[in-house]
């Protein structure tokens, strides 16, 4: 069960009890904001962000805030995982996902709800044995995560419906694009580096 950050007076079981409220209110805030699929709604609704971030910060779960998961690494903001999703379904049932990036494990976790089969990259050992940690409790059939270099892709798993690169300022390499199958859509980051607002971009193939 996560603890409460350190500065709470909160009893230890009064987060979790809650979480759920507190997660639907985060879903009130993306419907408000223009996420506006239902089926990327449930599955923000669904999986718990507590859960992907260190006890120290849970309380922050669930604000719109890109949150430190270590190695220079964070959990991004809840707006822009369900806009990258949202971007990369376009009203389509998914089969096959691939994500290059997957950090905490977080994101994996929301795909899962709305694509048949997820593959994740990530190419920090640790955080590739901490999504692994992360996710087990949450028994998720569907995702099968690689430790390696995510601008190679799975080529051996591919085509892909819809390929979400997690991390930002990340150049697209050809070698993704060739793994999307004809009508995917690949969906990356970008800004968000020297203080500039980030933006998605979009390549269809």
């Amino acid at each position: 069960m996560p603890k409460p950050a350190a500065p709470s007076v909160a009893p230890a079981g009064t987060f979790a009890l809650t979480s759920e409220r507190v997660r639907e209110r985060m879903v009130e805030r993306l419907r408000a904001n223009g996420v506006t699929d239902a089926r990327v709604l449930d599955a923000m609704a669904a999986v718990p962000r507590h859960m992907f971030v260190d006890p120290g910060l849970a309380t922050q779960a669930y604000e719109d805030a890109a949150l430190p998961i270590g190695h220079q690494q964070t959990i991004s903001k809840p707006s822009v995982v369900a806009r990258m999703i949202e971007l990369a379904m376009a009203g389509r049932t998914l089969e096959r996902v691939l994500e290059i990036g997957t950090g905490c494990g977080y994101q994996a976790a929301v795909l899962s709800h709305v694509a048949r089969d997820v593959y994740s990259i990530e190419r920090i050992k640790p955080l590739y044995e901490r999504a692994k940690l992360n996710l087990r409790p949450l028994r998720v059939p569907n995702i099968r995560l690689h430790y390696g270099d995510g601008r190679v892709g799975l080529p051996a798993a591919g085509p892909f419906d819809a390929i979400v690169i997690a991390a930002a300022g990340l150049d697209v390499p050809q070698a993704l694009l060739e793994q999307l199958a004809i009508g995917g859509r690949l969906v990356a980051p970008v800004g968000a580096q020297s203080g500039q607002p980030q933006v998605l971009t979009l390549v269809e193939r």
